[in-house]
């Protein structure tokens, strides 16, 4: 290795400023790297020869007398037999040059240091933080100038090692500091390994002491709700159970006072209005959960899920008509149907993933419902499909008319006139007749046919609806809602828009094509209903048409005010009578802990607390406007069914001929090429558009119409759900 000297100079000179470690390394590898040998300045003259001065005559005589100038080379194994003593240690790179410095300052040269930076980084202990540590090796004369290094070393935060005087010593260290290093590496390797099998143990017993955790929890959150009775020395809870699972619970209870614990059950009377818990599956999961998001059931209410695993999917196809679109549907809702107890499926973490998964028997039944409104609207990807023969003849039409070649050439639209004999031999057996897609007037077609069935859907819809209120007026014995309520809501219903959908069935059964051109308008005829007048212009459908729609809007106008009036008066007379005061008990309904007046109550009645006249009133004028007013807007509101089935299949037609067509163009090899990218982009946008969009927005006007068009009939939705115990994590956390 080769070494630069750097001599003190005489007594009374400046030192040389040391340059940093830097720049006396340069850029030369760590083996070749230079650095600084101190040696002790010559005494003067009146201090005597001494060590000093033949340490300087050494230098002198290795250097022939010549004068050594500052970085010359120089052996350094002559100058490091005269120095006895080193101190080495490990420093922050950043402190490396102060420590020089103050080195050189406090030893006046006195010393020899060699500074090599670490080949690697290593973590500090005290921040964490990964730093190329320097070393040092420090060679000095004299007691007192090691004492000033080692307290140098401590102000900088050195890290120093003892460095054994011998060579023997030191390779003994060496050899021990080996030694060690292998004992730690044995020793790590056999403790990942001892720990790797307490992992492995662990992680075979976590998922038990999981679910023993989570269940102990769950059990210490229930106890923590009981009361302690401190005469008795006993917890005492009250809660509500079932009274299908009472049985169980007191068999429970039984065995619990066999294995030593004294326990016992009694059913406790209560004002409180109990919960509900309605009993589901997999299968009408998913319909329920559409229920209780507008409102969860009143106790023993009319539950109106089971009814909605039918309306729902068929009002939802009838907005969403397709073949295809509806097939595609169904097929991705029975992928996750049988495929349903896969954990893949069951685990994920994305929420719309999951909505779609739990409602998967409801978008199957969707799927089912659109192939069969498709097969009536005789869609699938907006082309009609000829299952049976048209019942409509061209060539009739062609040979008992005055087609000439000039007419032909002239009119490039043609009419087929059903009146004209074996033209038109009868309806399509089943939906609508596919020549209808080769039409120019088929939306005008479809327009009347959709809105009629519109019309006719929702108002059986919303009586079928008003219907059900009768069996909530039965069960909590309210007799004198079926008189006062029911009985005035079906006549309203029925006398006026009842009628209206007779009227529509009776112009389809009366008039055919033959006199279809003089046919009236129900419009004009219904809003002259409501005028009381008649149309010069507008024949009667029928004779005595205006005496008998005279009479139906008079039975709905007499209807409003027994409506407003009839409850409010039954319950102020009944309040007035005098009556026996019930006592509180248990024979009625069959409840654990509810009695007669909760169970009649049911939500359906005001409280009995507040059972004033005017709030009474005021309760009953409110539910007789929006049920009068609601029949109106809640018929023109089923016209949803109209309005989307008709974007529904136009916005299918435009998907079709915009992109899918323009495949077909091409008859060569390029064209079979280029129809490769275009089904592509005609199916990505059939999912995106038809099948995600539309079906949200059919699904979506689907429920408006369920829980404000049907369910307001009938349906309160004032209750809360049964939260029975169990182990499920959303119990406890």
């Amino acid at each position: 290795m080769n070494a630069r000297f750097r001599f003190r100079p005489p007594f009374g000179h400046a030192p040389s400023p040391v340059p940093p470690i830097a720049e006396r390394h340069g850029h030369a590898p760590p083996n070749q790297r230079r650095f600084p040998v101190f040696l002790p300045a010559p005494p003067p003259a009146r201090c005597g020869r001494g060590a000093a001065g033949k340490l300087w005559d050494k230098a002198r005589e290795v250097t022939c007398g010549a004068v050594v100038q500052p970085w010359s080379g120089l052996p350094i194994p002559t100058l490091l037999s005269c120095l006895c003593s080193f101190v080495a240690g490990v420093i922050h790179p950043w402190r490396v040059t102060a420590f020089e410095r103050l080195l050189w300052r406090a030893c006046r040269g006195y010393l020899v240091a060699s500074f090599v930076e670490m080949p690697e980084p290593m973590e500090d202990p005290a921040t964490g933080e990964s730093i190329t540590w320097v070393i040092f090796l420090i060679s000095y004369w004299g007691e007192q100038i090691g004492q000033k290094i080692r307290k140098i070393s401590d102000c900088f935060h050195c890290q120093v090692y003892l460095y054994p005087e011998s060579e023997a010593s030191r390779t003994d260290t060496i050899t021990g500091l080996h030694g060690q290093i292998q004992e730690l590496s044995v020793t790590l390797e056999e403790t990942e390994k001892y720990l790797a099998e307490v992992l492995d143990k662990v992680a075979q017993a976590l998922p038990t002491w999981r679910v023993q955790v989570q269940k102990m929890k769950a059990i210490y959150l229930v106890l923590n709700q009981c009361s302690f009775d401190v005469t008795q020395k006993c917890l005492i809870a009250e809660v509500w159970c079932p009274v299908q699972d009472l049985t169980q619970v007191q068999d429970a209870l039984r065995q619990a006072s066999v294995s030593g614990s004294a326990s016992s059950s009694w059913r406790v009377p209560t004002s409180e209005s109990p919960p509900t818990l309605i009993r589901t599956n997999k299968f009408t999961a998913g319909f329920q959960s559409i229920v209780d998001a507008y409102g969860v059931a009143s106790y023993q209410e009319v539950n109106p899920a089971p009814y909605a695993i039918i309306t729902f999917p068929f009002i939802f196809a009838i907005m969403f008509g397709d073949v295809g679109h509806g097939l595609l549907m169904f097929l991705f809702a029975l992928w996750m149907v049988l495929y349903e107890d896969s954990p893949r499926l069951r685990q994920g973490t994305n929420e719309i993933w999951l909505t779609f998964f739990e409602g998967r028997y409801l978008i199957l039944l969707m799927g089912a419902f659109s192939i069969y409104t498709g097969f009536i609207y005789n869609e699938c990807f907006s082309k009609a499909t000829a299952i049976f023969p048209s019942a409509w003849s061209v060539a009739t039409m062609a040979n008992h008319s005055s087609w000439s070649s000039e007419y032909l050439a002239a009119h490039p639209s043609l009419t087929l006139d059903p009146n004209v004999t074996g033209v038109f031999r009868g309806p399509y057996p089943f939906g609508i007749d596919p020549i209808w897609s080769l039409a120019t007037n088929h939306l005008n077609f479809l327009n009347s046919f959709k809105m009629k069935m519109s019309v006719v859907l929702g108002i059986v819809h919303m009586g079928f609806g008003v219907v059900l209120g009768v069996f909530n007026h039965v069960h909590f014995k309210q007799h004198h809602r079926l008189v006062l309520e029911f009985l005035p809501e079906i006549i309203f219903l029925l006398a006026l828009f009842g009628y209206l959908v007779f009227l529509i069935f009776y112009k389809w059964i009366k008039f055919s094509a033959a006199d279809s051109l003089v046919a009236p308008s129900i419009l004009i005829h219904f809003i002259d209903m409501f005028l009381f007048t008649s149309n010069a212009e507008n024949l009667p459908l029928y004779p005595g048409q205006v005496p008998v729609q005279t009479v139906l809007v008079l039975l709905a106008l007499a209807s409003v005010p027994v409506l407003l009036l009839g409850t409010p008066l039954y319950q102020w007379c009944r309040r007035r009578a005098p009556r026996m005061v019930r006592p509180r008990g248990q024979e009625a309904g069959n409840s654990v802990n509810a009695t007669k007046e909760d169970v009649e109550s049911g939500g359906h009645s005001p409280d009995a607390k507040h059972l004033d006249f005017a709030e009474i009133f005021m309760h009953q004028a409110i539910h007789t406007i929006e049920y009068c007013l609601g029949c109106v807007s809640n018929t023109a509101s089923y016209l949803r069914l109209w309005a989307l089935s008709l974007a529904h299949a136009q916005l299918s037609e435009v998907l079709w001929t915009m992109v899918m067509r323009n495949g077909f163009v091409g008859l060569s090899y390029v064209g079979g090429v280029v129809l490769v990218p275009v089904f592509a982009a005609f199916a990505v946008l059939t999912v995106a558009i038809l099948l995600v969009m539309e079906g949200l927005s059919a699904f979506l006007h689907a429920l408006r119409l369920h829980w404000v068009e049907f369910q307001n009939k009938f349906y309160v939705g004032a209750g809360y759900k049964l939260c029975p115990f169990a182990f499920a994590p959303d119990t406890w956390e």
